[in-house]
């Protein structure tokens, strides 16, 4: 009972820092470009990670690792976090933080998509019903409502946003087959990908210093979105009875965000955000629903 109980203050905890990530990106890109705040956030990422290991007792278990091992991981950090981060950063550089937040929160839909060419798995009518549920909630969203006049937003950052789902969902498909061990492959992943930016600096004008007032947002980015919540999160799971008794908890992620938005930054909140953030929460759960009555 005391481990259940354990179990839901962590995840609760998670849904927190999850939950305030749509925020501090706004915060921190009014200081930062989106290369800046990736730089600098993957370093106090791999900073914390390494640190953990060392605590966790686990840095030897890099000595272990096979060449192949350490390929994935190569590929793993060039899509997460290089790839994701940067498009993303760039889409809520573009876009109000509701918007940007509402609609890569729809990545299990692209997840399902692309499980069709790269699993070759086909969709079942469920799914199809809650893919066209959810699309139908992100035109909403991109839109303001205004379907016709697409609410005025940036059709760039709008394609960003729908584009950080794919590199997710292709991240979720290839890790799904990676055995490491989740922390230390989440440490090799933002090591690689701290070097990927690094040496793509010079294509985005450089390495810079950031200035005073962006400094505790990327610390606070770099350990509660990329590091540490993760790890809250695995501990969260391995303490609970059944996983699907922390997992409804992450539902509750988009719509404190939107909270936070609005109470933090003052970013008011349409209308047709929350309709069309219903939808895609919803679509997402009908869909798990639907799986988990149906035979393995």
């Amino acid at each position: 009972m005391q481990q259940q109980a354990t179990a839901y203050a962590l995840t609760a905890l998670a849904v927190i820092f999850w939950s305030t990530a749509a925020t501090a990106f706004k915060i921190a890109l009014r200081h930062v470009s989106p290369f800046t705040l990736l730089l600098y956030s993957s370093l106090v990422s791999v900073l914390a990670l390494f640190a953990i290991l060392l605590v966790q007792g686990k840095l030897s278990r890099l000595k272990t690792l096979s060449l192949q091992t350490w390929g994935m991981a190569a590929l793993l950090g060039l899509i997460n976090p290089f790839l994701y981060y940067i498009v993303l950063f760039k889409a809520y550089s573009l876009l109000p933080g509701q918007i940007a937040m509402s609609l890569n929160y729809g990545w299990p839909l692209a997840l399902t998509l692309l499980s069709v060419p790269i699993l070759g798995q086909t969709l079942s009518r469920t799914q199809l019903i809650a893919i066209a549920v959810s699309f139908a909630g992100a035109i909403i969203i991109a839109s303001k409502g205004k379907i016709t006049a697409f609410g005025g937003v940036s059709m760039v950052g709008v394609g960003l946003a729908f584009g950080s789902t794919i590199v997710w969902a292709v991240f979720w498909l290839l890790n799904a087959r990676n055995r490491v061990d989740p922390v230390v492959g989440l440490f090799l992943g933002f090591c690689f990908g701290l070097c990927y930016t690094v040496l793509a600096s010079p294509l985005f004008g450089g390495v810079f210093l950031p200035p005073p007032k962006a400094v505790l947002p990327l610390i606070y980015i770099g350990l509660f979105e990329m590091g540490i919540t993760f790890v809250i999160w695995l501990t969260a799971l391995q303490l609970s009875s059944s996983a699907a008794r922390v997992g409804n908890m992450i539902y509750i992620t988009p719509f404190l965000s939107l909270l936070f938005l609005y109470l933090i930054i003052g970013e008011a909140i349409h209308p047709a955000t929350f309709i069309g953030l219903f939808m895609i929460v919803g679509s997402i759960i009908y869909q798990e629903l639907d799986a988990k009555r149906r035979p393995s």
